[in-house]
């Protein structure tokens, strides 16, 4: 009797436990209180097409394009029509095989109609729209088409330049070691060379009475670069997109009285007497050749064996020739490779 009592009691707690909260009813809302005071509203922000028109507006995209329309980059002057089509060459000299390469890695596709390079040439699309995000295609070090000239790491912006002005041959000794060397009429680092030159590289260094300074020691790379002496500030028809030297820039470097013209030190001046001296020596050697048209001569290799010393001096010569800058870009380099390379010759 006493566990009926027991359980009946434990069925009445269930029920009265499960049944109580159902009871419990929520009274009725009250009335609304007052809206509490407004915050402070947030900073405007800015319209996304201001942060485009900072580079993209009409007065600045008009002034880079008219600099632009004053290099051989824009004319297409540089071989586009011979060069730009063809496989392993297009990657430089055309605007379509350089964003071929630059995008797809892709180094030997002709292309079936080349032009000359462009804004999109150099520029892709912006990874981050802040600060210096130019788009640049290329910033990473130069992958050196000549492997044995090593790393070639001219800093940022300045590797996009370096892509395509490098050597694409190595110098005699180092293609093919021995006492003598077979020539071909193209015995030279190519016709744009200036990252070597630049970084002290690349070139013959025939043993001589000049030591060859430290590889990147340039005062060139380290304290100037292409984008600063080329693209400074657009001032007298040179820099900016132009890429013509600028002399506001040579002068703001060099200080002292302005200079009007790239002959610092006589450097120009003492490199073009020794190049016409190795010039010289070389026809006399006849080792290369020389062609006059319309008053203008015009020197190439000449195919054929001869003593290795003899073709890394063609392959010099050739080489600060085609540098175009007549020693500026690195003048003790200049000078130890010319200096020892004459007196190779004349022992």
């Amino acid at each position: 009797m006493k566990l009926r009592n027991v359980i009946q009691l434990l069925l009445l707690a269930t029920v009265i436990m499960f049944t109580a909260p159902s009871c419990v009813k929520e009274g009725p809302m009250g009335p609304a209180g007052a809206d509490g005071t407004n915050g402070t509203n947030g900073t405007n922000g800015e319209d996304g097409s201001v942060t485009c028109l900072a580079c993209h507006s009409g007065n600045n995209m008009a002034q880079k394009s008219a600099e632009f329309a004053m290099s051989v980059h824009s004319s297409g002057a540089i071989a586009v029509d011979y060069a730009g089509g063809r496989a392993g060459c297009a990657r430089c000299h055309s605007h379509e095989g350089f964003v071929q390469f630059t995008t797809l890695g892709i180094n030997d596709l002709p292309v079936a109609n080349p032009s000359a390079w462009k804004c999109s040439t150099c520029h892709g699309i912006h990874k981050t729209f802040e600060g210096k995000d130019y788009a640049l295609r290329i910033t990473a070090p130069v992958v050196p088409v000549v492997a044995a000239n090593g790393a070639m790491d001219l800093k940022g912006s300045n590797n996009l330049c370096g892509t395509c002005h490098q050597a694409r041959s190595a110098e005699p000794n180092k293609d093919k070691p021995g006492a003598t060397y077979t020539m071909t009429v193209r015995t030279y680092p190519h016709y744009s060379a200036q990252s070597n030159m630049l970084l002290g590289n690349g070139f013959a260094e025939i043993p001589g009475s000049v030591a060859y300074p430290t590889k990147g020691t340039s005062k060139h790379l380290t304290d100037a670069s292409c984008v600063g002496c080329h693209m400074s500030s657009f001032t007298a028809k040179q820099g900016g997109h132009s890429y013509i030297p600028s002399l506001k820039a040579c002068n703001d470097c060099h200080g002292g009285t302005p200079s009007t013209n790239y002959n610092y030190g006589g450097i120009q001046t003492d490199t073009q007497a020794k190049l016409d001296q190795l010039r010289e020596k070389l026809l006399a050697l006849g080792v290369i050749t020389k062609t006059t048209v319309d008053g203008v001569d015009s020197y190439s290799p000449k195919a054929g064996t001869v003593p290795m010393v003899q073709a890394q001096a063609v392959f010099n010569y050739f080489g600060i020739k085609y540098d175009r800058s007549l020693g500026v870009h690195n003048p003790k380099y200049v000078k130890a490779l010319l200096t020892n390379t004459l007196e190779a010759l004349n022992k």
